[in-house]
């Protein structure tokens, strides 16, 4: 692999791990913006925005757009979080062009008020959709109950009500700027050509706009609570549990990653062999997340309602006997090896290469290839990943637990 980096004038970076070898790329835009980036009074724009980036430019239609797509037999999307939002596509080596071409323009969209009007309604729809799932309520609950009214608890939808409010006036503004090009990342992966990325992109973004696009980076104070919620509408208990982890830009992220995947992975960890195996609860998981300067450890459960208060009770035993008397050498080795694994099998397609590329540099400024993300897996030892879990944080975890009403039970 051969890793490339460049940066425009207007300060839009451009990096690029090539493979001689891969018989397709892969290519995308990384904005750093994400629900964390708004304000109250336009919380949901970053999501809405997505949708109104396929909607065409002054240079293209929406059909336009999709047909494009098409024509070069393209796999292709965008996706929004709390902090980046990311459009792109993997084609065959031959449409390199046509694919930055499409992606570059749809960088700067027309924005026209009118498909911002009938898009709202979409973005309504989706809201109302994901309301009716209440796996995604219990989470949306715990983000805001744990981080309060730290940006990271901002919603990456939005409510049906700041939706209905946000003007296409408000959208334009926020576009304006933390879609500036020093904000924005080009990442290329696979078998592409690189002088000739560059020298595309500077035809086609250097007069894009540069501009101040802060984050608030304020430290997030934790504290224990738990919540209920009732829903006659589901007849399961949906417990979901937060508790303060590492950001992006600490190393103790990996060991943080090794120990969940020995305590909450979905398959063979303490959680499944103490919940799952026995009946107690149908689904029980824990993992790490790790955002930028602040990170948390997220867990699951799906039981019986009848059965909640026991499946919980449990859930807490399982992480406190990890934290006070660590985990056994042959488990921490089988996770580092099951990780080690996604990491290979990731690393073989350049879709696979492309997130992790760009995330390195959106969030640490750095390059790491495969083999070096297999060297940091394999470097954690078990002395790290006790001396972690000894330091327990989550006596500071917040629990929401939504379930029917008492009289369904």
């Amino acid at each position: 692999m051969n890793y490339y980096q460049h940066q425009l004038n207007n300060g839009l970076t451009i990096v690029g791990e090539h493979d001689e070898n891969a018989r397709s790329l892969a290519m995308g835009f990384f904005v750093r913006t994400g629900s964390r980036d708004e304000s109250p009074e336009v919380n949901g724009v970053s999501h809405f925005l997505e949708h109104m980036m396929f909607k065409g430019t002054s240079n293209r239609t929406p059909d336009d757009v999709n047909r494009e797509f098409d024509e070069m037999g393209a796999r292709y999307n965008a996706f929004t979080s709390e902090e980046n939002t990311v459009y792109y596509g993997n084609v065959l080596p031959q449409f390199q062009e046509k694919l930055q071409a499409l992606l570059s323009d749809m960088m700067r969209p027309a924005l026209r008020e009118e498909d911002f009007d009938m898009e709202k309604n979409v973005i309504l729809e989706e809201i109302a959709m994901y309301w009716d799932r209440p796996q995604f309520r219990v989470f949306e609950q715990l983000r805001e109950s744990y981080y309060g009214d730290h940006p990271l608890g901002a919603s990456i939808l939005g409510s049906a009500q700041s939706i209905k409010d946000l003007s296409a006036q408000q959208m334009q503004k926020y576009f304006s700027q933390r879609y500036a090009a020093n904000n924005l990342t080009l990442v290329l992966t696979g078998n592409f050509d690189w002088d000739k990325a560059c020298a595309d992109a500077d035809k086609w973004c250097a007069n894009w706009n540069t501009d101040d696009v802060p984050r608030e980076l304020s430290d997030h104070k934790a504290v224990a609570k738990e919540e209920r919620l009732a829903d006659d509408k589901t007849n399961r208990a949906h417990i979901a549990l937060m508790a303060p982890g590492f950001s992006a830009q600490d190393p103790k992220r990996i060991a943080a990653e090794v120990a969940t995947e020995v305590i909450g992975a979905s398959d063979g960890s303490h959680l499944y062999w103490a919940l799952v195996h026995p009946g107690i609860a149908e689904a029980a998981q824990i993992g790490h997340d790790a955002n930028d300067g602040d990170g948390t450890y997220c867990g699951y459960l799906l039981a019986d309602p009848a059965r909640s208060a026991e499946a919980l009770n449990t859930f807490k035993k399982v992480i406190d006997n990890a934290c006070k008397n660590g985990l056994k050498q042959n488990e921490v080795e089988r996770a580092k090896r099951r990780l080690a694994t996604n990491v290979l099998l990731g690393s073989e397609t350049p879709m696979g290469r492309m997130r992790p590329l760009g995330m390195d540099q959106v969030y640490r400024k750095q390059y790491r290839s495969a083999q070096d993300l297999l060297e940091q897996i394999q470097a954690v030892s078990l002395k790290e990943v006790n001396e972690l879990l000894a330091k327990s944080t989550f006596d500071a975890a917040t629990v929401v637990i939504l379930e029917p009403p008492i009289t369904c039970r």
